[in-house]
């Protein structure tokens, strides 16, 4: 019996033998890195599109510079919200030119005294301008003048003719 276990016990140490030796370790060598992804290169800017959205700007910016003329309500001096805006870009307009100059003319409708309406004038055109002032317009550059009910922008002796009335003009000089 012992001559038929000798050949599975010359198998067993020849596995054992190859066991404990283990397999021969396969050489290390360092792989370089895989070379990194570059990101594709950023789209060129949309020219057309930024160029149509300056174009938009100015068109807007233009349009606001085209309202010379800010309406207040009855017997009121305050600067009505809607204003806000085309007050602003008047007094970036003339922050960017010093040498610009601008005659804020203040009206009001027939309604009143020739005195009272002077004065409700002068403190419209005073009102736009303290607004114009705190957007960085330089106090030399706007002047103030009331006309208080003596040059209408509209004739008529109703409401529609009166709200047209009661203005401030912002007049534009280079002097």
């Amino acid at each position: 019996m012992r001559n038929v276990l000798k050949p599975f016990g010359t198998a067993l140490m020849i596995a054992l033998a190859m066991l404990l030796a283990g397999c021969p370790k396969k050489p290390t060598t360092q792989e370089a890195p895989p070379a990194p992804v570059e990101a594709p290169p950023a789209p060129a800017p949309d020219t057309s599109a930024a160029d149509a959205a300056a174009a938009a700007a100015r068109a807007a910016e233009q349009r606001l510079l085209a309202q010379t003329v800010i309406y207040f309500d009855f017997d009121r001096a305050d600067i009505r919200p809607e204003f806000t805006e085309v007050i602003a870009a008047h007094a970036r307009k003339l922050a960017a030119s010093p040498g610009l100059k601008a005659r804020l003319e203040g009206h009001t409708d027939e309604r009143g005294s020739r005195e009272y309406n002077i004065g409700l004038g002068e403190r419209r055109a005073q009102s736009v301008r303290r607004a114009l002032l705190l957007q960085s317009v330089g106090d030399g550059q706007l002047t103030t003048v009331s006309y208080g009910e003596e040059r209408p922008a509209a004739e008529g002796h109703d409401e529609g003719a009166w709200a047209k009335n009661r203005r401030v003009e912002i007049v534009y000089s280079s002097q």
